[in-house]
């Protein structure tokens, strides 16, 4: 699985690497790429973002 934060961010993913990305799983979080480096908000957010993809059964 590949998470991006934007829907920007994966059209410049499959523009580079559209052939690898066919057999990838990849998810936009919708989360604006507004935030610094490591900024605690950022964090949480895609902390509960991306949790229900990585919890598994």
């Amino acid at each position: 699985m590949i998470f991006v934060m934007e829907k920007k961010h994966l059209k410049r993913l499959e523009e580079k690497f559209r052939t690898e990305l066919k057999s990838k799983r990849v998810i936009c979080l919708h989360i604006p790429d507004d935030y610094k480096f490591m900024d605690d908000e950022l964090i949480d957010i895609l902390e509960s973002r991306v949790e229900e993809y990585l919890v598994q059964d």
